[in-house]
């Protein structure tokens, strides 16, 4: 019987910065940084000791930077594993490289169900590396408020995926980092639609268990895809258009994967005939290609000449979404169907964060 939402908070442990400690900064083993964050949590002066708060035991602890797609697949099947059991309110706390990839991720992969995920880190350590006598809090760290502030955001118990980091919150496939050092790193907006407008406040018993046999049996397949499954980042730079041309037609090769197309501007991409060949080609081989922008904000649209050309090639439109969002997409849709046709369907049948998608003139 699937438990009520006094289940504990389920807090899970990737490692990153945040159990980093010693001089030079290296991170902690499990055995000794997850008893020491225990202590700290029930010290009645942190202020968190009175949220009901469980360990989910985690076999993957490593730099986030280190992470791939069968590593996204294991925190995946961690979390469908306990809420399958019942939970439905959890902490993770990884290292910010990918925090955002892994959030949109998660966001992608738990669509439909009522599931509260948050995920967080810090850009320093939660441990005062001057302090080497005992294990005490930094005070001019970030990862404790961010903790907290995590913990308070799934107690609330909101359905979806979100990343809580620097006193803020968004929904997951929002999300960038933008900045290397700040303790701000991250932004993100609310105007998500999917997949956060398909979670679901409260499902019922019934629909629940149609979502979570639905997940049990592809979960096979998922993971035996992970082995296999890429996406690329193809970065246009002020270069001759054959550049690009070569490295989009060094992957026509491979099985059908994900290509994302950073475009200049709203998606710019520099024409010529042979490239427009070689996107041609790369639609019939299987593989999806994304146009998104170099820049931070805005998106892509067809305004422009230089931008829209591509699109009469078979090329989708990334609209508002992150790049990290494409990536996390373009992932699960390579995961979760068999066949190029079935995926590119997919991607089209949901509207972007604009509310709009381009299509083909």
């Amino acid at each position: 019987m699937i438990k009520t939402i006094s289940t504990p908070i389920q807090l899970i442990y990737a490692g990153g910065t945040f159990g980093s400690y010693g001089r030079p900064l290296a991170p902690l083993s499990a055995e000794v940084f997850l008893p020491t964050l225990q202590q700290l949590l029930a010290d009645p002066n942190n202020a968190v000791n009175l949220l009901p708060i469980a360990w989910l035991n985690n076999t993957l602890i490593k730099d986030s930077s280190q992470l791939t797609p069968s590593d996204f697949v294991h925190f995946y099947k961690l979390l469908l594993s306990a809420y399958e059991q019942g939970s439905r309110r959890f902490v993770l706390i990884t290292g910010t490289d990918t925090l955002s990839y892994l959030g949109a991720f998660l966001a992608e992969a738990f669509a439909g169900s009522d599931i509260c995920v948050v995920v967080t880190g810090s850009m320093r350590p939660l441990l005062d590396s001057e302090i080497l006598h005992s294990y005490t809090i930094d005070a001019q760290s970030d990862a404790w408020s961010n903790l907290k502030d995590a913990l308070k955001l799934a107690a609330a118990g909101e359905s979806g995926v979100r990343i809580g980091f620097g006193g803020e919150s968004w929904p997951a496939q929002t999300v960038q980092k933008i900045h290397s050092h700040d303790f701000m790193a991250f932004t993100g907006h609310s105007r998500a639609a999917y997949p956060a407008n398909s979670y679901i406040k409260t499902l019922p018993d019934t629909r629940r268990q149609h979502w979570l046999d639905d997940q049990q049996d592809i979960i096979d397949d998922i993971q035996a895809r992970a082995e296999q499954a890429c996406v690329h980042a193809l970065y246009c730079l002020p270069n001759a258009t054959d550049v690009l041309n070569s490295q989009l037609r060094a992957l026509l090769s491979q099985p059908p994967c994900g290509i994302i197309l950073l475009g200049f501007g709203a998606g710019n991409v520099p024409y010529s005939a042979d490239l427009a060949e070689a996107l041609q080609l790369a639609y019939e081989k299987g593989h999806m290609v994304i146009c998104a922008s170099q820049c931070p904000f805005g998106g892509v649209s067809d305004n422009y000449a230089a931008g829209s050309w591509q699109y009469d090639y078979q090329i989708i439109a990334g609209g508002r979404l992150t790049i990290p969002a494409i990536y996390a997409r373009l992932l699960w849709l390579l995961l979760r169907y068999d066949s190029p046709a079935r995926r590119r369907q997919r991607w089209l049948n949901n509207v972007n964060q604009t509310g709009t998608r381009i299509k083909k003139r």
